[in-house]
């Protein structure tokens, strides 16, 4: 059960920061070059909530199997549990708060018809991208951090 829980443990880092880097460097950029801006907008904001998915389940998947490890091993690697529970913590706001703020707007730019207004409203959703962006990054970032912390002691 012991080496299950590892196996849980180093899959849900591995899929959640490796699809986060894929979509962040590849696909998203991808999409854009392709495809014409406002199409990929809509193709990228269909990913969007599945990315945050993979977020959610690998996040607390890491926390519940780094939780039971530490129980079960006598030992607790704060570090690594402080960092997923920022990560699943920043990665449920941008799904929920974030990314349902931006969605809301973008809806808000397509029905307007005053052209001041909706530009009133791009200007919002550029504020909210930029968010997103920066916390999408700094999970990231973070996911790396925890690689190497996971690295470092991969014997727990």
């Amino acid at each position: 059960m012991l080496t299950f829980m590892k196996f849980i443990h180093l899959s849900s880092i591995v899929v959640w920061v490796g699809s986060m880097a894929f979509f962040s460097f590849v696909a998203a950029p991808s999409i854009f070059k392709v495809l014409p801006r406002e199409t990929a907008g809509d193709v990228v904001g269909d990913i969007f909530p599945k990315y945050w998915l993979i977020g959610y389940v690998c996040g607390s998947l890491a926390l519940v199997s780094i939780i039971a490890v530490a129980v079960s091993e006598g030992v607790f690697p704060l570090l690594r549990m402080l960092v997923i529970c920022a990560m699943t913590g920043a990665v449920f706001y941008t799904g929920l708060v974030v990314g349902e703020e931006a969605r809301a707007i973008k809806a808000q730019v397509r029905a307007e018809r005053d052209e001041q207004a909706r530009q009133a409203l791009r200007e919002r959703f550029r504020e909210v991208h930029a968010r997103s962006s920066t916390l999408n990054l700094s999970i990231l970032a973070a996911g790396f951090v925890l690689v190497l912390l996971t690295a470092v002691n991969i014997g727990f």
